[in-house]
């Protein structure tokens, strides 16, 4: 039930990220919030298509959470094991990477969406 749970966790808070992946490529002005704030305001075309990359591989991410869970292409089991560890990667990074950006408005919101993301995952990847 807790990897269940976890999952579900997980799935909702990346779906979050990926609205606001998607909200940044269609040129909403939140580039502050992301990649440091290097970009602050619009993205610039190129950092728009790497928000829909981004977005893309998100989804994918969310997909490996799912059937690692059972709860979605249960086919997958085999790949979703052993892939559900570049999921905890990722998320480590992630967390590593939001904790210490010069962003601070990045730091009070995505790094305990990261940290979230990282334990979910872990939880999953266990269980």
């Amino acid at each position: 039930m807790l990897v269940s749970i976890s999952a579900m966790v997980f799935t909702i808070l990346i779906f979050i990220v990926v609205l606001f992946q998607l909200a940044l490529a269609l040129g909403m002005p939140w580039g502050s919030y992301a990649m440091g704030g290097k970009f602050p305001g619009k993205y610039p075309p190129g950092m728009r298509v790497g928000a829909i990359v981004q977005a893309i591989v998100l989804l994918g991410i969310a997909s490996i959470v799912l059937s690692r869970s059972g709860l979605f292409v249960p086919s997958w089991d085999c790949f979703a094991n052993k892939a559900i560890w570049f999921v905890v990667a990722f998320s480590t990074i992630s967390t590593v990477l939001n904790l210490i950006t010069r962003s601070k408005w990045e730091r009070r919101i995505w790094a305990p969406v990261s940290v979230l993301l990282l334990v979910t995952s872990v939880i999953v990847a266990v269980g």
